[in-house]
């Protein structure tokens, strides 16, 4: 019995070290796959050029995505900034002061915005918040806007990635030990210090994981995104100017790109920055989840 229990679990770690070669041999095989297809470009174009010049003219062979790329931080780090508090101090309210009613109601409410195709989101962004800017915001800051804009995507999206970060956090608060909750009450703490002293803090790392996550989801963002933004090749400035997320404008172009010859090494190209920031920045969260845990 013994020996095939050790059989077995032997069987079962060579099983893992294969699958998790194969995941790392796929991101592998995309990444050169991407770089293959992208190489045409980088003969009539430097790596510095195409990354920050701003003229989009493929007709003339002009490739700048300095436009793309700043469109996508704006709209990124819009979402982040207005889905982040609102989706931690909704999971909070959900794991610490919530009764269980709310619970009930609250959780299928998630998986029912979760679950909603993403072209949901970007008619509701053209039919509410679009109009809402040009019409009742903009106004107050400038003397034109057509609604669609990096405020609009990054509303649209802030509200995307705002039920996957809450049920993220609500479950990295669920696994804080309820030992700790009732130790620091025991000591004096009231529950909003014990929330914030105790429940949060030892949360820190897994609250910052949840956040690449919800950063990686929202970068790769396409028709939404596409719907509400205003697809104009250009550098925003403010909230209320138009943008071109990179995601955008592989989902717009794809189909025209077989009529000049690097128009398809361009989008390859596009497909490969995405590519490599997500791995990046996955790399770098966890190296530094690993430092915080260490210490």
């Amino acid at each position: 019995m013994s020996t095939q229990r050790i059989t077995r679990e032997k069987t079962a770690g060579a099983v893992m070290y294969l699958l998790t070669g194969a995941s790392l041999l796929l991101v592998l095989i995309m990444g050169i796959g991407l770089y293959m297809k992208s190489a045409p470009i980088f003969e009539d174009h430097s790596l510095w050029e195409l990354l920050s010049a701003s003229e989009w003219k493929p007709f003339k062979n002009r490739f700048g995505f300095y436009p793309f790329i700043m469109g996508t931080v704006w709209v990124t780090g819009i979402a982040l900034v207005l889905a982040l508090p609102l989706s931690l101090l909704t999971a909070v309210f959900l794991t610490e002061y919530s009764r269980a009613w709310v619970k009930r109601w609250f959780y299928p409410a998630l998986d029912i915005l979760a679950a909603l195709p993403s072209v949901i989101y970007g008619v509701w962004g053209s039919l509410l918040i679009v109009p809402w800017i040009s019409e009742w915001l903009a106004p107050h800051f400038v003397e034109f806007s057509s609604g669609y804009t990096v405020l609009a995507g990054g509303i649209v999206l802030s509200v995307m990635i705002l039920p996957l970060l809450v049920s993220l956090f609500v479950e990295i608060f669920s696994t804080v030990p309820q030992e700790l909750r009732d130790a620091s009450q025991a000591l004096g703490a009231t529950r909003w210090q014990t929330t914030k002293k105790v429940v949060i803090r030892r949360s820190l790392p897994s609250i910052f994981a949840a956040v690449v996550l919800a950063v990686s989801r929202a970068l790769g963002e396409t028709i939404a995104v596409l719907m509400v933004c205003g697809n104009l090749s250009q550098v925003p400035h403010s909230v209320f100017d138009a943008c071109y997320p990179i995601p955008a404008l592989i989902a717009n172009n794809y189909g025209e790109m077989l009529s000049l010859p690097l128009y398809e090494a361009a989008l390859m190209f596009a497909a490969m920055i995405l590519f490599v920031v997500v791995l990046l920045f996955n790399l770098l969260s966890r190296i530094i989840l690993y430092r915080l845990k260490k210490s």
